[in-house]
């Protein structure tokens, strides 16, 4: 007897297949039966018309931070409620094992300052317990609604090692044999494989460059062979060029830990503009010389843009250009008589629009800017409008106008900039560099940057766009870059199709209605933080090893997801 019997959907089973009228059976948390509509017969114990809706494999998050928040949040909002079955946590270096207890607070402060993880729900919604990264996987198994695999980081290996001489030290002989030693153990457990940073915009609660970008070549490489001793693993590395274009050290050294451990690579995020058109051949030379070497590097891509607010009273992406975090980073009252010198001002955009401001440029242009939530009477009706269109009014310059209107409201001010990419001839560049066999979509977030951005709904954005918007690729092949694609990068075993044996991980979808709403604020994190939350519009279920999760952008409660660990649900993915 099947489980459940899903009668008559529009079957897209991720591979690239036209679609079908097919009915799925589900039986012990995997498909049991795909036949063609109406041909199943057998007993089931509930069954379902799925007549006119679309039946999917569920979606797989290639770059989230749900590391913390799985522990208060096990449905992984609201990345499941978009169709996200399996997400892929531990990135960009920072994870939050192996930890040692004295190091709890250092963590949580730079998870706060480099992901944007409210403090308050770190501390109240985790309970820190464990110290090996096996203990860290063991806390959240059998807790989770979606599959979950982890990296290990970088910089919580050099800080179990090195202690605070993570920080601008380089490691000794044996310390770096103790770090080899340590990944293996976490690889041993289940760890993915190796994530590290050398971005320049990753500090930590300090304020100081986090652990891992203060390591050398010597130590990435050890670290990288070392993940290629295991099998089913990966490895996830930034580097400053990551956020415009790499420079030919940056290339070579990818390209070097790509080849050590023989393992894939893959970075986040590349950016797609048509007015910098230099950028995706330079960022791809990396993947072609990498298959010259023997290796793979993989470029995450955004398929929709997604806005990310900012604010002068608060860390965001402004006090990242250069020369701005010297002057964002005053007290308050300061801050503000410095931005209202003129001088000052005419110095901060010289230094936004240098070419060592990289992509951080796409910020300078003020007058593109919409007025988020304000907080002074003086700012009353300014919500929603343009600050051009409110600069013109006032006659003054935009930059100067936004200083004005941020310091009525004593610098709360959000700001939401509006993309300079969102133009015909981007959308046709993204559309071609989507062919390129090493790009993947994704790079979402998720779980990060909380009240600044919300990057989890770009699977069911992506899907409406594609069947009722742009329409720049069919819905055979945008769920194929959504489930398969990234399911065949980490070498997912039986995940990512629909089709007999395989786990029974499905979204089931009206293709008239498929879209996200759009991003509010909600106030609904431990200790009271706020958040952006996206409502799925369009998702009718949601399964996760058969079990339902979601239905009709409503979780169920169940929790039938698995920490799925490298080696065991995950198989070696050859370069070549």
């Amino acid at each position: 007897m099947l489980d459940h019997l899903i009668k008559g959907a529009d079957l897209v089973d991720g591979t690239g297949a036209p679609a079908r009228k097919a009915d799925v059976g589900i039986r012990d948390g995997r498909i049991a039966v795909v036949a063609a509509a109406g041909t199943v017969t057998g007993a089931a114990r509930s069954t379902e018309d799925a007549d006119g809706l679309v039946l999917a494999p569920g979606f797989v998050d290639p770059h989230t931070h749900y590391d913390a928040q799985l522990f208060w949040d096990p449905y992984a909002t609201p990345s499941m409620n978009h169709g996200v079955t399996t997400v892929v946590g531990g990135n960009c270096g920072f994870t939050l094992a192996p930890l040692r207890p004295e190091d709890a607070d250092y963590t949580r402060r730079m998870m706060s300052k480099v992901e944007g993880m409210a403090l308050a729900a770190l501390e109240e919604g985790v309970d820190w317990g464990w110290q090996g990264f096996g203990e860290y996987l063991d806390a959240l198994e059998g807790r989770t609604a979606v599959n979950a695999g982890f990296m290990v980081g970088h910089c919580a290996l050099r800080r179990y090692v090195m202690g605070a001489d993570a920080i601008g030290g380089r490691p000794t002989e044996e310390q770096l044999a103790r770090m080899v030693r340590l990944l293996h153990e976490a690889m041993d457990a289940g760890a993915w494989g190796l994530s590290t940073t050398q971005s320049s915009t990753h500090s930590d609660g300090d304020g100081n460059p986090v652990a891992s970008r203060h390591a050398g070549p010597g130590e990435l490489l050890a670290l990288s062979r070392a993940v290629g001793e295991h099998e089913g693993t990966q490895i996830e590395a930034i580097v400053a060029g990551c956020l415009d274009q790499f420079a030919d050290a940056e290339i070579e050294l990818l390209v070097d830990m790509s080849v050590a451990a023989g393992r894939p690579l893959n970075w986040n995020v590349l950016t797609v503009d048509a007015a910098v058109p230099e950028r995706v051949p330079r960022q791809l030379l990396a993947s072609e010389r990498a298959r010259k070497a023997g290796g793979r590097i993989v470029a995450l891509t955004m398929p929709i843009l997604t806005p990310m607010n900012m604010s002068l009273g608060t860390f965001c992406a402004l006090n990242l250009i250069p020369g701005w975090g010297e002057v964002l980073g005053l007290p308050v009252q300061e801050r503000i008589a410095r931005l209202r010198d003129p001088a000052v001002r005419a110095e901060m955009l010289r230094r936004a629009d240098s070419k060592e401001a990289g992509v951080f440029r796409r910020l300078a242009d003020f007058g593109r800017y919409v007025i988020g939530d304000t907080y002074s009477p003086r700012n009353e009706g300014l919500t929603g409008r343009v600050v051009r269109d409110i600069a013109r009014e006032r006659g003054q310059d935009p930059f100067a106008c936004l200083v004005e209107i941020c310091a009525h409201d004593g610098l709360r001010t959000v700001l939401w900039p509006m993309p300079p990419d969102n133009d015909p001839a981007s959308w046709a560049l993204r559309r071609e560099t989507w062919e390129h066999e090493d790009v993947l979509l994704g790079g979402s977030d998720a779980g990060a940057h909380l009240d600044r951005m919300c990057g989890a709904p770009y699977t069911t954005r992506f899907l409406g766009d594609c069947l009722r918007g742009r329409r720049l690729v069919g819905l055979e092949r945008a769920v194929r870059m959504l489930s398969d694609d990234p399911a065949r990068l980490f070498g997912l075993r039986e995940r990512g199709r629909v089709v007999e044996g395989h786990h029974a991980d499905l979204v089931l979808f009206d293709p008239e209605r498929i879209d996200a709403g759009p991003a509010t604020l909600v106030h609904d994190l431990p200790g009271d933080s706020p958040r952006l939350d996206s409502r799925a519009v369009g998702i009718v279920s949601v399964r996760v090893n058969g079990v339902e999760t979601v239905r009709d952008d409503r979780v169920t409660g169940a929790v039938p997801g698995r920490v799925l660990r490298s080696g065991r649900d995950t198989s070696t993915v050859p370069t070549r």
